[in-house]
C-alpha cells in the first residue's frame, strides 16, 4: 500500500479555500440579514471588522469568489414593472451557499470518508485514498511550479495505469485542461493534436516512447516531456526531462488547490476519430464532468465500494467519466494495461470485481475465451456496460450465461460518453428470452443529465412520430453536451443547429420513449432506392453459430447502386467449412432478399483502440473490390 513519503497531511475539506479568480481580489456585494454582530468565522473568512446592525445593509466584501451569474446563464425575469420578486432579493450566491461544480471534490471527500480504503490496484501495488489525494495535490503543485495554470493544456499518452487516474485530478486542480490521447494513433495524428491543443506538458508511458518521439519531431513547438516508468511495462524507453515520480517529488503534497473560477470552465479535451479529415477537439467543462459522474453512479448502479475493472480506455471520453464516478462512490480502480481475456477473468476473480465496461468487442473476447481461461464468479454477478454498436441478442444471452449482467448504453464523445441507458423495466422479466433481448438491445432513454431527445427528419428538421418505424436523426440537449469543438466555431454551430446537438446517428423512437439506433447516417445502404440498415443485417449474421463478429457496408453496384457487403470473422472453434454462398443462403432464409449480403469476405475486422469496428476501412475495401468477387 502506498502510504510513504508522498503522503501529506489532509486539510479538512469543510475549510477548503474558496474559488479564486487567477489570484485577483474581486469586490463583491452581499446583503445580510439584521444581526447584532458578525461571527468570528465570518470576520476571518471575509476580513471585515465587527459591526452592530439593526437594519439590513449591504456589505462590500473583499472576496475571491465571484457571485455574479456566469456569462452563459440567463438572469431571472422581473415581475411587471421594475420590481423584483421577493425571491430575487437578498438571496444571492455567496461562499456559504455556492461553489462551482467540479469532480476534483470527489477525491477530496474520498480522502476523508474512505481514507484507508484501497483506491487503486495495479499489479502488486495498492494506493489508498488518503495517499491518492496527497499524490494528486503533489502533482498539481509540481505542474503549477512549472507554470501550468488556467486554460493550459496538459496531454498524456498512456494506458490505464495509476498515473492516468492521478492526472485526471491533478491537472484540474491547477485549472489546467487534461488532453488524453488515443494510444493507437499514428505519429502525424498525435503531432496534429498536440500542436492544435497547444500542449504545454506531455506525459508519456514508456510503451509509447517511439510514438511520442516521432510525433514530437513533427511538432511546431515542444512541450515539457515527462516519462512514466510503469513497473508492469518492461518494453520501451523512459523519455523526457524527468521521470514521473521524480517530477512528483518537485511538488507539495499539502498543496492548496483551487476551485475553477466558473463551473463552465474547461476541464478536458478529447479528439474525435477524424476518419474523414483532421479530428475535432471536443471540450468538456467541470460542471458536465461532475454531473455525468453522478449520473453514471445511478445508471450503472455503482453501489457503495464498487470494484471497477478498467477495460474502457481512460483516454476515451475520460473513461466515460468513470475515473471521477468510481472515486465519488469510494470504489477501487483496478488498472489494466491491455485487454487480455485471461487477465480479465483472473482480476475479476481475485479482486471480486463488481463492474466493468467496454465496446461489444470486449464482450466477444470474453465470450470466445477458452474454457480453461474462464472463471466462475464466486462473489456474484458482474455488471458490464457496453456501448458502441448495439450488442447482438446472442451476445447478451451468452454473457448472461457466463455470469455477467449486461447494461446497454449509448453515447458519443460530444456528450461526455454515455447519454442514454437501456433502463430495465420490471415487466421485462416476464417476457420470452428473445423478446427480452430485443428490448435490451435498444439504446434506451436519456440519462438524468440529458433534458430532451427526439428523432427528426434530417432534411426538414421536423419531429418524427414515436412509432418505432420512422427513421431519422437522433438529436438531444442537456447538461452534459460538450462546450463545443476547440477553435472550430463553424463545426460547433453546425452540431448545435436549432438548439439541439445533432448526433449523426439514424434512429427510431419507440412509443415508450426508448431510442433505437438503426445506423450512422453514412452507413445506410441504398439499394435500388430502398434503405437497408446495416445493423439489422449484422444482427442476423451474429445469430449464425459460426460467426464471431460481422460488419456490413455498402459496395458499389452498377445495377442497384449499392448492395450489402459483409465482412465476417468466424469463431475460433469454427471448422472452416462455411462458405460465403452458404452464409448468404442462410441469410436469405431469414430476411428479405434485397437486404441480404451480396458479398461476404471472411477475415479479422479492423478496430479502433476502444474496440469499435472501423467501418471506414471496410468501406474502402468494398469500394476496391473487383467486379465479380
Amino acid at each position: 500500500m502506498d502510504t510513504g513519503p508522498n503522503t501529506g497531511a489532509v486539510t479538512r475539506f469543510v475549510n477548503r479555500p474558496q474559488p479564486q479568480s487567477s489570484g485577483r481580489l474581486i469586490n463583491q456585494r452581499l446583503q445580510i440579514a439584521p444581526a447584532t454582530r458578525t461571527s468570528e468565522r465570518v470576520r476571518q473568512r471575509f476580513r471585515v471588522a465587527p459591526i452592530m446592525l439593526e437594519q439590513p445593509v449591504i456589505l462590500k466584501l473583499d472576496w475571491q469568489a465571484p457571485i455574479s451569474l456566469p456569462e452563459h446563464s440567463t438572469r431571472p425575469k422581473h415581475h411587471q414593472g421594475d420590481g423584483m420578486s421577493i425571491y430575487e432579493q437578498g438571496l444571492g450566491r455567496c461562499a456559504a451557499n455556492y461553489a462551482p461544480l467540479t469532480p476534483t471534490t470527489f477525491l477530496e471527500r474520498a480522502a476523508h470518508v474512505y481514507a484507508g480504503r484501497t483506491a487503486v490496484i495495479h499489479g502488486e501495488r495498492r494506493i489508498d485514498y488518503r495517499t491518492l489525494y496527497s499524490r494528486c495535490r503533489q502533482l498539481a503543485s509540481a505542474l503549477s511550479r512549472r507554470g501550468i495554470g488556467k486554460g493550459d493544456t496538459v496531454s498524456v499518452i498512456a494506458p490505464n495505469i495509476p498515473a492516468m487516474i492521478e492526472l485526471h485530478f491533478g491537472v484540474p486542480m491547477t485549472q489546467g485542461v487534461l488532453n488524453t490521447i488515443n494510444t493507437r494513433l499514428d505519429p502525424t495524428a498525435v503531432a496534429f493534436m498536440l500542436d492544435y491543443a497547444e500542449a504545454k506538458v506531455l506525459f508519456v508511458d514508456r510503451a509509447y516512447a517511439d510514438l511520442a518521439t516521432q510525433a514530437l519531431a513533427q511538432m511546431k513547438s515542444q512541450p515539457l516531456v515527462i516519462g512514466i516508468d510503469d513497473a508492469l511495462e518492461p518494453a520501451g524507453e523512459v523519455i523526457g526531462e524527468r521521470e514521473y515520480e521524480a517530477f512528483l517529488s518537485e511538488g507539495d503534497p499539502n498543496y492548496e488547490w483551487s476551485f475553477p473560477d466558473d463551473e463552465w470552465q474547461a476541464i478536458s479535451l478529447s479528439f474525435t476519430s477524424g476518419t474523414t479529415g483532421n479530428p475535432k477537439g471536443v471540450v468538456y467543462h467541470h460542471r458536465g464532468a461532475y454531473l455525468n459522474s453522478m449520473s453514471s453512479i445511478i445508471a450503472f448502479e455503482l453501489s457503495r465500494t464498487p470494484v471497477y475493472l478498467w477495460t474502457v480506455p481512460m483516454f476515451h471520453c475520460n473513461g466515460w467519466c468513470c475515473v471521477w464516478a468510481v472515486t465519488a462512490a469510494g470504489g477501487s480502480h483496478v488498472c489494466l494495461r491491455n485487454v487480455d481475456p485471461k487477465l480479465i477473468y483472473s482480476l475479476i476473480d481475485e479482486h471480486a470485481v463488481t463492474h466493468l465496461a467496454g465496446a461489444p468487442t470486449v464482450l466477444n473476447i470474453l465470450m470466445s475465451a477458452p474454457d480453461e481461461v474462464r472463471r466462475e464468479f464466486r462473489h456474484g454477478t458482474v455488471n458490464i456496460a457496453t456501448g458502441g454498436a448495439a450488442p447482438p441478442s446472442a451476445v447478451i444471452a451468452g454473457m448472461e450465461a457466463l455470469g455477467f449482467r449486461v447494461s446497454h448504453l449509448y453515447g458519443l464523445t460530444e456528450v461526455f460518453g454515455p447519454s442514454h441507458w437501456c433502463e430495465w423495466q420490471q415487466d421485462w422479466d416476464e417476457l420470452e428470452p428473445t423478446e427480452r433481448m430485443q428490448k435490451m438491445s435498444r439504446q434506451g432513454v436519456p440519462c438524468l443529465t440529458i433534458t430532451g431527445h427526439k428523432v427528426i427528419d434530417p432534411q426538414t428538421g421536423a419531429d418524427l412520430p414515436d412509432d418505432g418505424k420512422a427513421i431519422g436523426e437522433l438529436v438531444m440537449r442537456g447538461h452534459t453536451v460538450m462546450m463545443g469543438y476547440l477553435k472550430n466555431e463553424p463545426a460547433t454551430q453546425e452540431a448545435f443547429q436549432d438548439g439541439w446537438f445533432h448526433s449523426g446517428d439514424l434512429a427510431v423512437m419507440h412509443p415508450d420513449d426508448y431510442a433505437e439506433i438503426k445506423d450512422r447516417a453514412k452507413d445506410i445502404i441504398i439499394s435500388g432506392g430502398e434503405n437497408i440498415c446495416s445493423l439489422e443485417v449484422e444482427e442476423l449474421l451474429y445469430r449464425h453459430p459460426q460467426v464471431l463478429e460481422a460488419a456490413v457496408v455498402a459496395r458499389p453496384d452498377e445495377k442497384w447502386g449499392e448492395t450489402p457487403c459483409a465482412f465476417v470473422a468466424l469463431r475460433s472453434d469454427a471448422d472452416g467449412s462455411l462458405t460465403s454462398q452458404e452464409l448468404i443462403g442462410w441469410c436469405r432464409e431469414r430476411m428479405a432478399h434485397f437486404k441480404c449480403p451480396q458479398t461476404v469476405i471472411f477475415g479479422p475486422l479492423p478496430k479502433t483502440s476502444t474496440g469499435k469496428i472501423q467501418k471506414y476501412v471496410l468501406r474502402e475495401k468494398a469500394n476496391g473490390l473487383a467486379d465479380g468477387v
